[in-house]
């Protein structure tokens, strides 16, 4: 696929775990990605990826966190790209140790911003160059830990907080963005092994990606707000 006819997706928090998987496998496929981290010039991963897909990989400084950040990375993007074809919002934080009685709402506000506030503020602001993506979609990573019906012990509560008003996010997105054709999809990732999931998880960041872009191809819709497991089974909310 040469660069011309490949696609062009948005990957945040492309660095590292599943974003850096999802780089990995998107050039392998010849697809042209924009990676958003925190630190390019620390990404050793995606400077090496950089090298063996030349022309196909754009790394741009992103802290989802940061309003202004968020801007300058859409500026980029659009100065660089015609259109976007496809948007994962991956990039999230998971916080370690938190236990009922000492719970810090400073936590809890990051990691809503990280998990749930920035995904919503990429895709209102980068919706006019997905509107002339081809059959474009906005991808969520969410979480079962977000299912408020799967729900049965006290855990993670930043997280599982954050992951279930991205899927509300989600099908607030979907509603918003059907009239300009664009598809929207949130999907759990299972529990992976990675950084974030720990060394027990036994799922691999590649077999976990693997399954969610062809959950992807396999759908001949956009998506419609639906919060699905990366087989494509739709989950409870």
């Amino acid at each position: 696929m040469d660069v011309k006819s490949a696609r062009t997706i948005v990957v945040t928090g492309a660095n590292r775990g599943l974003g850096l998987e999802f780089t990995r496998q998107l050039l392998a496929r010849g697809e042209r990605v924009v990676a958003g981290c925190r630190q390019p010039g620390h990404a050793d991963a995606l400077t090496e990826l950089a090298g063996a897909h030349p022309g196909h990989l754009h790394v741009a400084p992103l802290d989802v966190a940061d309003a202004r950040s968020r801007q300058a990375f859409v500026a980029e993007v659009a100065a660089s790209h015609e259109a976007v074809d496809l948007l994962v919002n991956n990039a999230g934080v998971l916080p370690a140790g938190e236990k009922f009685g000492a719970l810090d709402a400073d936590v809890l506000e990051h990691t809503l911003r990280v998990n749930t506030v920035a995904p919503l503020m990429l895709a209102q602001a980068l919706a006019p160059l997905l509107a002339k993506g081809r059959k474009p979609r906005v991808f969520n990573l969410s979480s079962r830990l977000g299912a408020i019906a799967l729900a049965q012990s006290f855990g993670t509560p930043s997280y599982a907080i954050s992951k279930a008003a991205l899927n509300m996010a989600t099908v607030q997105m979907a509603h918003a963005l059907k009239p300009m054709g664009i598809g929207v999809l949130a999907a759990s990732p299972g529990w992976v092994r990675t950084e974030m999931g720990g060394s027990n998880a036994p799922v691999t960041a590649s077999e976990s990606v693997r399954d969610l872009l062809d959950m992807l191809d396999r759908r001949e819709d956009l998506g419609a707000g639906e919060f699905v497991g990366r087989d494509g089974e739709v989950l409870p909310w």
